[in-house]
């Protein structure tokens, strides 16, 4: 397959011109440089991009193959390589993926042919200056089979230059900020239509160019053909737009409404006929409003487009009915036909379990809204990994067929699901009630802060007295960790307590580096000095708090996102000992996550201990728990209750983060709101537990509208293995009816949430309407639970309506401001009268004397 053009982009900075993001994803082909300085974040960026982007890199200037290995990894389609790099690396990973940069020196023919000689890699002519001299070698080197030639520029390319490269079948790389889809409305960009059709070549008098239209798994729909203008046209609209031979430009869909958005464009291998991905909307792409120009689907895409069907209408009582609705009874076929698959023998007994499993396989990941693209793209990643772990069997499965098995984290037993009514949040006019019935709507569920203070106040005296014994029965007796021998891991921890699969570890170095990097950005450039009269300085500078305690909850959900958020700012803020506390498992060891994440941050401790237990021995210190200055961390209401105590105990000496209560969200949607967006974040917080509370503030919104996201909050609980911890929260949450955005907004600021996700037109402008909230979450594509992981800001925020007087976690949480003054002699004697005489006011005379007595002295000088 051809590449027309890579689009350079700087991973670092959004270019005020050029292409979006939609754009280079059409293009599906972008061009990174990775340097040592930020070789994390472009592995990031591969990671989080790949399954959009078609993504090459420059790594020459790396010293170390390993970061090229996590490169290619990551996501990287190929990677631009120096000789060294090349002798070390290839044969280790396919030739393909590999292209040589030539040195920026090479500008005659014979040396460039010496360096590809007996290779099949690509070539990178890298910052070419003469650009006669590159299509003149070009011209020799031939358009025909050959491995890939890319070049770039060291001047402003023009598109004469750019479209001169691309017809020799060479792929030139133009910074994105150069490149537009709408050469009319910026005349000074170079047109990416033009660069792409460059190389693409017709043998038909009227120079139309075939091209056939697939859908997103590259199932053919039909065939039409392109001109430049059309492609033009359709990579400035998005849309599917082709040549007919009759009527000109032909926008698909425009009369009928089966319209295409188009997903990506690409050409074959010999740049005659042009491939369009497209999504199909409406009947079909047939004018017989079939599927396809070849009939409907067939195989695994037929049985998709009929499950996706089923899913949004199977009838009452079927049995695909009750496969979506019925997690419990999905996961037992799924089960029941894998062994099934694996006992038979035959060819004709395979072909028909595989068939069955594919199927229960698929209504999965329909009723997770999962598609087969979706798995298609996790297939294509894993095939782009260097490096392959053994594949040995786990667990159980290992140990059924006499084989040994890999270490893996005890197998969870499901929790029970129940199928007991639909899930529905009650619903409340905001519009026509009085204060006091908002009041009682929107209060949170009741914490019994006296009666668990009087669990609480027993177990931090045990703990404060008996030291670890006390740490060590509590973790018998309410984490069922039997056995424990010490209630602290201490660094440096072994290997074998951080065993996790790489994409565990992928995903938590992705979220602590933009962890690192948001609370990087909050520190204090330098100390502010301010001379407030001529000869007095006043200074404040920052300190970081030097012991600090992270708690990081266990019970009904393992959050090793909250050892991120509250271990990545204590290591930014420089605190010289963090220290963590979190549950034991019943095998009396911490959460390998947890370990990992303790490992990078560089905590001292890990406290196996939970609740109020784990506060005290972090606030009071033990024989081996390291006492701290500041408590940090969520937790139910026994852990809020403690850290409530002994912050009010002075003898404790600590502080606390601030007081907590159960998760809470708080969405506000409108008509633009999608449904099923609005339903999933609601979601996502009841999950958390049966005292989280989820509020819709639905601002005119009609009945049609709000069913729509009630069903679907209904429908997507149903399938959460977390439905009866669902069931629970929902039961307690409400949804508001509004009439205004303002209005809406106000509601929020009085119930003050920990997370408020705006689903709503114009969201950015929204923000400033809002007073109090823990973290704003804006517009439709920011769910909250990029915040809870990988976004970067804090997930510790303040809940139980305390955002309106706390912040979340912030590196400001870890730090205390110090203060000074220095005087002159002239400073003393401008500032000492109203020293003194305030201090006559107040009657305090050693204050006065404290000025008098220098400047007597000073005077005595004279």
């Amino acid at each position: 397959m051809a590449l027309p053009l890579l689009a350079g982009i700087d991973i670092s900075q959004q270019p005020s011109t050029g292409l979006s993001a939609n754009d280079l994803s059409r293009l599906g082909n972008v061009y990174l440089d990775a340097t040592p300085e930020n070789v994390d974040d472009t592995i990031s960026y591969i990671f989080s991009h790949f399954r959009s982007y078609s993504i090459s890199v420059n790594v020459t200037t790396l010293p170390d193959n390993a970061q090229v290995t996590s490169l290619l990894d990551a996501g990287a389609a190929r990677v631009f390589v120096s000789h060294r790099q090349l002798e070390t690396i290839q044969g280790s990973v396919d030739d393909t993926r590999l292209v040589l940069l030539l040195e920026p020196d090479v500008q005659n023919k014979e040396k460039i042919i010496d360096a590809i000689a007996n290779t099949s890699v690509g070539v990178y002519a890298h910052q070419i200056e003469d650009i006669d001299f590159i299509t003149g070698w070009l011209r020799e080197y031939g358009t025909g089979d050959r491995p890939p030639v890319f070049v770039s520029f060291r001047a402003p390319v023009t598109i004469e230059t750019a479209v001169a490269v691309g017809k020799l079948a060479a792929t030139p790389i133009i910074p994105q900020e150069a490149l537009t889809t709408d050469p009319e409305k910026n005349p000074e960009l170079l047109s990416v239509a033009e660069i792409f059709m460059a190389g693409v070549t017709s043998d038909r008098p009227d120079k139309l160019i075939a091209t056939v239209v697939v859908d997103e798994q590259g199932v053919a729909l039909g065939f039409v053909y392109s001109s430049v203008e059309s492609v033009k046209e359709s990579l400035r609209t998005g849309t599917g737009v082709y040549q007919s031979r009759k009527r000109g430009l032909w926008y698909k869909g425009a009369t009928s409404g089966a319209v295409q958005e188009l997903v990506k464009i690409d050409s074959d291998c010999d740049q005659d006929c042009l491939r369009f991905f497209v999504r199909q909307k409406g009947a079909g792409f047939c004018h017989l409003e079939t599927a396809t120009c070849f009939g409907q689907y067939t195989g695994l895409p037929k049985l998709q487009q009929i499950l996706q069907a089923r899913k949004e209408s199977a009838p009452a009582g079927s049995y695909t009915a009750r496969l979506f609705s019925d997690p419990a009874l999905l996961r037992a076929k799924i089960m029941e036909e894998a062994e099934e698959l694996c006992d038979a023998t035959e060819k004709q007994d395979i072909a028909f379990e595989a068939a069955d499993l594919i199927y229960f396989a698929l209504a999965k990941c329909i009723a997770a809204g999962v598609s087969l693209t979706d798995v298609e793209r996790s297939l294509d990643a894993k095939s782009l990994k260097v490096k392959r772990r053994k594949g040995d069997a786990k667990g159980k499965w290992a140990e059924k067929e006499g084989l040994p098995a890999t270490p893996s984290q005890p197998v969870k037993a499901p929790e029970p699901v129940k199928i007991d009514g639909r899930i529905e949040m009650r619903r409340f006019d905001a519009t026509t009630a009085t204060p006091k019935e908002l009041e009682d709507t929107l209060r949170r569920p009741a914490q019994k802060n006296m009666d668990i203070m009087g669990i609480v106040t027993p177990i931090i005296n045990e703990v404060r007295t008996r030291g670890d014994a006390a740490l060590i029965e509590y973790a018998a007796k309410f984490d069922r960790a039997v056995g424990l021998k010490s209630a602290v891991i201490k660094a440096p921890y072994p290997a074998e307590l951080m065993q996790l699969d790489e994409e565990t570890i992928k995903a938590i170095d992705i979220s602590f580096e933009n962890i690192r990097k948001f609370h990087e950005g909050q520190k204090e450039d330098k100390p502010l000095v301010v001379e407030t009269m001529p000869g007095v300085k006043c200074s404040r500078f920052v300190r970081a708090i030097e012991r600090v305690g992270c708690y990081i909850p266990g019970g009904t959900a393992v959050l090793p996102s909250t050892a991120l958020m509250l271990g990545v700012p204590a290591l930014v803020a420089g605190c010289k000992q963090i220290v963590f506390a979190s549950p034991p498992r019943p095998d009396g060891t911490c959460t390998p996550e947890i370990v990992y994440v303790a490992h990078k941050v560089g905590a001292d401790a890990i406290v196996l201990a939970g609740g109020a237990q784990a506060v005290a021995a972090l606030a009071y210190g033990t024989e081996s728990v390291p006492k701290v200055d500041k408590i940090l961390g969520p937790g139910n209401q026994f852990v809020t209750a403690g850290k409530m105590f002994v912050s009010n105990d002075t003898s404790a000496g600590v502080s606390i983060d601030m007081p907590a209560g159960p998760s809470e969200v708080l969405v506000v949607a409108d008509s633009d709101a999608k449904p099923a967006f609005v339903a999933s974040d609601l979601l996502s917080q009841a999950e958390h537990g049966v005292d989280s509370q989820v509020i819709l503030i639905a601002v005119d919104l009609t009945e049609e509208q709000l069913k729509a996201i009630e069903d679907e909050v209904h429908d997507q609980a149903m399938k959460l293995p977390r439905v009866d911890i669902v069931r629970g929260a929902i039961a307690h949450s409400v949804t508001l009816q509004a009439k205004t955005i303002e209005e809406a907004i106000r509601l929020s600021n009085v119930y003050a949430p920990e997370h408020l996700i705006l689903q709503v037109r114009e969201a950015s402008k929204i923000v400033d309407l809002v007073e109090h909230a823990g973290s704003i979450f804006v517009g439709a594509w920011t769910p909250e639970s990029v915040g809870d992981y990988s976004a970067g800001v804090n997930h510790s925020l303040p809940t139980y309506g305390y955002a309106r007087q706390y912040s979340g976690v912030n590196l400001g949480t870890y730090i205390k401001h110090v203060t000074s003054s220095e005087l002159t002699e002239e400073g003393l004697r401008n500032v000492g009268a109203a020293v003194m005489q305030l201090a006559k006011v107040e009657e305090l005379e050693a204050h006065r004397r404290a000025v008098e007595i220098r400047l007597e002295y000073a005077d005595s000088k004279k």
